[in-house]
């Protein structure tokens, strides 16, 4: 007779992934710390990672309106769209012209953007330039406001006969612009320049501010003239924010729609952006698909490049110990000079294009400075004779349901990234299992790697049929809550990361042993601590919800009009004074919460510039 025995298992021995995930829930199901882990992960890879892996599936299988052209069954893989898009007649137009045009803009926009920037910035770190505080928030204007309201600002005062309608400021005065200043490549580089050179001020600038200038007094107590110190010591060490500065504004101008659109367009001057959007447009889904798939690979491309060469997370590091110097440099007799170009940035970046655009509201002919010539006609006058436009936008239901519709469509999309957000931050802190936290943290940020339009093209390919649990969306408004909900993710769940690591589990252990459950301590303990992130964190989704066109503009219909679409289809319709109006609407209202979340937030974008 033989005798078996089992032994016991080894507590030691390495257990499979599923065991251990089951061990662990089971131990902590008094603390739903992972199961709400494993749901966020469920709903994010429902409304962010699905649409974009069936955006790049659409561009390789046969949609229903190509089954004569593939000869192909719908669904079947193919090549036809890759090789109608890249490889055939109409290529150039639909894929190689628009991309050199990105790539020209892209470039001239960036090397604009560090000739206006770099000097502002060592002016607002290391200089006793005079209003320097005031400087250090007013030149950063340009980008709390939408880049495509410059756009239209320059089409007002530059604008010449050839696409017809309303003379610009300087038709009207005498001087007819040529097209290559009225259109095309330099306005678009110019305002894209202008209005991403923050990036270049703040980055820049915090990185001079924390540079200890005995490091630059070393160098020239050793014979080193102020070339070789710039060339050896500080450009080395500054190239982790150029770098940075450099492809945040690549990425930027990448997926940027509404500037192209209003001064290229046009003109027949394509970039990617709105070779998608007509691609879409024309109902060309496959196109579309592999346009997206593009623009999300160049984007994905060049953040990727930022994180692996520059290490995010020690991308920002202060030179020298805690004893380090900044010095600040007298400018002396350069004083006035240097405010000069201090305010003319200012001037040219935000003041003049506002103003010219405010002052068109009011004026029947652009330009013609006439008491006879200002009206209030465009605000709150009746009867304009005009075809989709009869009363001013005050007076006119479009405006009010489009405004109504920002307020709640995008506050809802907020205050969900907000609460999202938070919960994503308390979950990858908290949760017991890493590769559930990485792969939390990874996939709230993929909206990051893709610009607004193809991600909006990824939700068009998503939801514009039924998919469950969600019948077809196209022409609602959840399609654009949730699509706003998602893009915002990746600030709403950084802003939920960072604030939970500073958070301790003391008060909520303390919690737990006086017998409070997990939702009592959320709301009782966690919610009450995190109110000021939490705040942050609904406040600048909003904030960039109501600026964003890229997104939206795919996805709103006439219905669903938010104040960005409804300007955009004003200047489709030709009635530039009723557009400019409403985009002074959205101006104030982004730049008002721009500045409400600084309150509220005891932050300021220029934190460590102009602190003097």
């Amino acid at each position: 007779m033989t005798l078996q025995t089992t032994l016991p298992e080894d507590p030691l021995r390495p257990q499979p992934a599923w065991k251990r995930l089951f061990y662990l829930m089971r131990v902590n199901s008094a603390d739903p710390t992972l199961m709400l882990a494993l749901l966020l992960l469920v709903i994010f890879g429902y409304l962010i990672l699905a649409p974009v892996l069936l955006l790049l599936a659409d561009a390789v299988t046969v949609h229903f309106a190509d089954l004569a052209r593939t000869r192909q069954e719908l669904g079947d893989l193919t090549l036809y769209y890759l090789n109608r898009v890249l490889l055939s007649p109409i290529s150039r137009d639909l894929f190689w012209w628009p991309l050199a045009h990105t790539a020209i803009i892209s470039a001239a926009a960036i090397i604009i953007a560090f000739l206006v920037g770099a000097p502002i910035g060592w002016l607002l770190s290391r200089t006793d330039l005079m209003c320097k505080k005031w400087f250090s928030t007013a030149l950063l204007v340009p980008y709390m406001l939408p880049s495509w309201t410059f756009a239209l600002a320059w089409l007002t005062l530059f604008k010449n006969r050839t696409t017809g309608g309303q003379p610009g400021w300087m038709e009207t005065l005498g001087f007819t612009p040529p097209d290559w200043l009225a259109y095309g490549a330099l306005p678009i580089s110019l305002i894209l320049a202008l209005h991403y050179a923050p990036f270049v001020i703040l980055l820049f600038g915090n990185a001079l501010k924390q540079f200890d200038t005995q490091l630059e007094d070393s160098a020239r107590s050793l014979g080193a003239s102020p070339a070789v110190v710039a060339r050896r010591i500080i450009l080395p060490l500054m190239m982790p924010s150029l770098v940075s500065a450099t492809t945040l504004i690549f990425a930027k101008c990448l997926g940027d729609f509404g500037v192209a659109y209003v001064l290229g367009v046009p003109v027949g001057f394509d970039v990617l952006a709105t070779s998608l959007f007509r691609a879409i447009s024309t109902s060309q889904a496959g196109a579309s698909a592999v346009l997206a798939g593009m623009i999300v690979l160049l984007g994905a491309i060049s953040i990727v490049i930022d994180m692996r060469l520059l290490k995010e997370a020690k991308r920002f590091v202060t030179i020298g110990s805690k004893g380090s110097m900044v010095r600040q440099t007298p400018l002396g007799k350069w004083q006035i000079p240097a405010l000069t170009w201090a305010f003319t940035v200012f001037a040219i970046s935000a003041a003049i294009p506002l103003i010219a655009l405010t002052l068109t509201t009011v004026m029947r002919v652009p330009g013609s400075f006439s008491l006879d010539n200002f009206t209030l006609d465009y605000w709150i006058g009746t009867n304009l004779g005009t075809t989709a436009l009869h009363q001013g936008i005050l007076l006119t239901g479009e405006f009010w349901l489009a405004l109504w519709n920002t307020v709640w469509m995008v506050g809802l999309a907020a205050t969900g990234a907000g609460l999202l957000g938070l919960l994503v931050g308390y979950a990858v802190v908290r949760s017991p299992v890493p590769f559930v936290s990485v792969a939390l943290r990874q996939i709230t940020f993929l909206p990051y790697l893709v610009p607004g339009i193809a991600f909006a093209a990824a939700y068009l390919s998503m939801f514009a049929v039924a998919r469950p649990p969600l019948p077809a969306l196209y022409g609602t408004p959840i399609i654009l809550v949730l699509a706003i909900l998602a893009d915002q993710m990746p600030f709403a769940s950084r802003a939920g990361i960072s604030s939970m690591m500073q958070l301790g589990k003391e008060p909520e252990e303390a919690g737990q042993i006086a017998g409070a459950g997990w939702f009592r301590r959320m709301g009782s303990i966690v919610l009450p601590i995190q109110r000021g992130a939490l705040v942050s964190a609904i406040l600048l989704p909003f904030i960039s919800g109501i600026k964003g066109l890229s997104l939206v503009v795919v996805l709103a219909v006439p219905g669903t009009d938010l104040l960005t679409t409804y300007a955009i289809r004003l200047v489709d319709y030709g009635y530039s004074q009723a557009a400019n109006a409403v985009v002074v609407m959205l101006c104030i209202v982004a730049f008002t919460g721009t500045m409400l979340v600084q309150k509220i937030g005891k932050a300021n974008l220029s934190d460590g510039m102009g602190s003097k």
